[in-house]
């Protein structure tokens, strides 16, 4: 981002503005690999916007609100991408055999035998 060396404190504003957008875009439609590269420009111009001295704080409100609302969505795919962690957990157990407890409380495991694959049915 060599580009953003000398420019006035509006367009880095505006940079991070667009830059922002992007995160956003990469967020609702799961391009979570985009995130990273993004992450990167996003630290660049804040270190350069906190690094100035002339800036009014109105001028990062509308910043704010996106920054705000991008952690959200960034909070919502992170739980998303637990959930599905946990049930490819739960259904790598199954596969492996099943515990089931009886009327008295003991446990019992029955293993699975056959194909470990998994049908896809319409």
């Amino acid at each position: 981002m060599t580009m953003l060396t000398n420019q006035t404190p509006q367009a880095l504003i505006d940079g991070l503005d667009s830059l922002l957008e992007e995160e956003r875009a990469a967020l609702t439609h799961g391009e979570l690999r985009k995130l990273e590269g993004i992450l990167a420009r996003k630290e660049e111009l804040f270190d350069k916007i906190n690094a100035l001295t002339d800036l009014e704080t109105e001028a990062l409100d509308t910043i704010h609100g996106k920054v705000t609302r991008n952690q959200a969505l960034l909070g919502s795919a992170m739980q998303g991408i637990k959930a599905v962690a946990h049930r490819m957990s739960e259904l790598r157990k199954v596969r492996k055999g099943l515990d089931v407890y009886d009327r008295s409380g003991r446990r019992a495991s029955y293993t699975t035998t056959g194909s470990l694959k998994l049908e896809k049915r319409a």
